[in-house]
């Protein structure tokens, strides 16, 4: 096989096929875990709609409404001046007696906390939400639900121009792994030709090799970004409740993801790098 009859173009296609995989599987591990906390983001919940003090149940019931029959919301809670006033107290804990005396009628408002199915549409929501009276405000996690958002949208792109140019260098070097191993078969083909090998016959070994080159690279691309994953995970989350927002996703709930996404790309990239390569050096 060209594999162990060329080891030093199979360990340089080896290392940059894994090369790819490692800068794809980190870019996916980082997706992922953005839009991880998007989703606890969006679960906390994002936006509060604080009514006005004056408001009229027809305004509340018409944005009860609104709420009800969007499909972008998960689910939303009204709370009256009363619960509002209650979970004030609760959360001052002994010196909950300072608001005994005070009449939250006139002071705390009816609210609403939205939580969205995705918290990528919550200026949208709140877009729709304002064009209705009796409301005097609107509060969300904006900062944070942004940053993620663009930080995503980032991720994305970068791990598909990254992808794209490694990729390219991948067909490069296992375009000269293929040229040198047709050329050091030439009379082999060329008896195989004239007994009447068909073209596919000729072609199957290389995309063959081509496979095994890319499954031993999505192999050990995939054990070390596990290792390396895993150690940032212990050293990050030593101190960190695994239910809070800034909690990294588990080794255990990537790596099989990880295992699949890597050999797929993996044997694919080998066998079309070796399939594209081979017709273009071998005349059959």
């Amino acid at each position: 096989m060209g594999i162990i009859r060329h080891p030093l173009v199979t360990v340089a296609s080896v290392s940059t096929i894994l090369l790819m995989l490692v800068v794809m599987s980190a870019f996916f591990i980082f997706a992922t875990n953005a839009r991880n906390m998007m989703r606890k983001l969006g679960q906390k919940p994002p936006i509060e709609v604080y009514m006005t003090l004056n408001c009229e149940q027809e305004q509340l019931d018409t944005l009860s409404e609104v709420l009800s029959q969007d499909s972008r919301i998960l689910k939303w809670e009204m709370n009256s001046p009363e619960q509002n006033y209650n979970t004030f107290k609760e959360n001052l804990g002994d010196k909950a007696s300072l608001l005994d005396d005070v009449d939250y009628k006139e002071i705390l408002p009816y609210t609403f906390s939205i939580q969205l199915n995705d918290p990528g549409d919550a200026q949208d929501v709140i877009n729709n939400i304002q064009l209705y009276g009796g409301i005097n405000k609107i509060d969300q996690e904006s900062n944070v639900m942004s940053f993620l958002t663009k930080a995503t949208n980032i991720v994305n792109v970068a791990t598909l121009a990254s992808f794209v140019v490694l990729f390219v260098i991948s067909l490069f070097i296992i375009s000269n792994m293929v040229r040198i191993s047709v050329y050091s078969r030439s009379s082999e083909i060329e008896i195989m030709k004239f007994v009447g090998a068909t073209n596919n016959y000729i072609r199957m070994p290389y995309v063959t090799e081509g496979a095994i080159v890319g499954l031993l690279s999505a192999l050990i691309a995939w054990g070390i970004t596990v290792i390396a994953y895993n150690a940032i995970y212990d050293k990050m989350m030593g101190s960190i409740d695994p239910s809070s927002f800034y909690a990294l996703l588990s080794t255990k709930s990537l790596m099989w993801t990880l295992l699949v996404m890597s050999v797929v790309f993996g044997v694919f990239i080998g066998s079309v790098g070796s399939g594209i390569s081979v017709r273009k050096y071998i005349k059959v």
